[in-house]
């Protein structure tokens, strides 16, 4: 079963709880709770009250999914309900009342998030995954969360699916956005776009790594990178074509240890010979993201790379990520290609040659270029999901959390968009 970043839940308490008031949200919400690798038995039938009288006598879970429809006083409900909550708890609340005043004074409670009803498996799924993510991000006032590193290593399960893309995209994202000193390595060493897609010349640094790695030290990074703004450095490089990569993979190791050192996020463009040949360029990343495509041969290799990085790097979590993605022209569909893998994929990123064509004629990565692009609006939401990620030593520093009224998370609701419909808003 698929349970992303579960380690990084509480490991004395539940990691999830639902009271649900009707059997159809019920039915939707058990799936994706035994997607999640959680207890079905923890989706109970009764909403906010029933919640009440049940943590009222035991421990209350890590992520917390309550039902408001049956009651009549929300907010005076909520405030019970934080009464009998242990801290640290993340409150999803679910309704039928599409009210934007109702959705602000929950969210100000401290309510992680508010679901309308009727329910959907994906709004769901997204809505946890959320809630998980909280417990993985950097605590306010951790003194040790600028030390935090986050590294991600970008693979295509096929050529042309657009991973470089996704890597310049990400990195983008993460320097100027989130204003997080970010390294780009592309390591396809004789045909890698990074540096082109920045509209830079990819120098000679990463070839000098390969050449003589015991000259990779802060000064070498310092000097050999290539900036490309004030938070993002990239290195790459042009090798000719005659010229076979010969290397036994210590630089690119060490280049990665630097890397932890100097900078907060590191993005990896990997093809997927370099995955194969050195299977130590994983051995201290994060996160694995699959760019893939709805074909058959897709699927099979998003079959075989999953396998390969359960066998060889399962503290890797892989995150599938649709490129490129036309509905219509598409080989096979969503559904059969999640069946085909037996997982769901993270996010789909629909395909747009015209903003692709604008990013390259301004010399600028996909998402700086066409900012409103529904691309770009999903690639920004793989970034935040990104960000979520911290490595075991993060997690084992993590205190606990304040929430509502000394009881919910708070922090975690911030930027958050709203799901509710604004135009009722009075």
């Amino acid at each position: 079963m698929n349970a992303p970043w579960k380690s990084g839940l509480p490991g004395n308490r539940d990691p999830f709880s639902a009271y649900i008031c009707d059997d159809s949200s019920l039915d939707v919400i058990r799936p994706v709770v035994i997607e999640l690798g959680w207890q079905p038995e923890k989706c109970n039938k009764g909403g906010l009250r029933n919640a009440v009288q049940s943590l009222s006598v035991s421990a209350s879970p890590a992520i917390l999914l309550v039902d408001l429809s049956e009651s009549g006083d929300p907010l005076n409900d909520i405030n019970a309900l934080a009464e009998v909550c242990e801290p640290g708890t993340v409150v999803i609340a679910i309704g039928q009342v599409n009210d934007v005043r109702l959705y602000r004074d929950l969210l100000s409670s401290g309510i992680h998030d508010y679901l309308l009803k009727p329910l959907s498996p994906q709004q769901v799924h997204d809505a946890l995954n959320q809630a998980l993510a909280v417990f993985m991000s950097p605590k306010a006032g951790d003194a040790d969360a600028a030390k935090r590193h986050i590294s991600t290593a970008i693979v295509g399960t096929r050529g042309g699916v657009g991973a470089s893309t996704l890597a310049t995209s990400l990195a983008w994202l993460f320097a100027e956005q989130h204003k997080s000193p970010t390294a780009l390595l592309d390591l396809d060493v004789h045909f890698g776009t990074g540096a082109l897609a920045l509209d830079l010349e990819p120098g000679r640094g990463l070839t000098d790594a390969i050449e003589n790695p015991s000259r990779i030290d802060p000064l070498f990074i310092e000097r050999a990178m290539v900036r490309a703004g004030e938070n993002l450095s990239i290195l790459s490089a042009e090798a000719p074509i005659n010229q076979p990569l010969m290397t036994d993979g210590s630089a690119f190791v060490q280049l990665e240890d630097e890397f932890r050192q100097a900078f907060e996020m590191t993005v990896i463009d990997l093809p997927r010979n370099m995955l194969i040949n050195f299977p130590q360029l994983l051995a201290d990343v994060n996160l694995v993201v699959l760019a893939c495509e709805f074909t058959l041969a897709s699927a099979r290799d998003t079959i075989r790379l999953l396998s390969w990085l359960k066998s060889n790097a399962s503290h890797a979590h892989p995150m599938i990520v649709a490129n490129k993605v036309q509905p219509s022209l598409a080989e096979i569909s969503k559904a059969d290609f999640e069946a085909s893998i037996e997982r769901k994929v993270d996010f789909v990123v629909p395909y747009d040659i015209k903003a692709a064509s604008n990013a390259a004629k301004l010399g600028q990565v996909f998402v700086d270029a066409n900012r409103s692009s529904k691309a770009s609006a999903a690639m920004r939401q793989i970034a935040e999901r990104v960000m979520g990620v911290s490595t075991d030593e993060m997690i084992a520093m993590t205190g606990e959390k304040k929430s509502l009224l000394g009881n919910f998370d708070i922090k975690a609701m911030l930027a958050k968009k709203p799901k509710v419909d604004l135009t009722k808003a009075d």
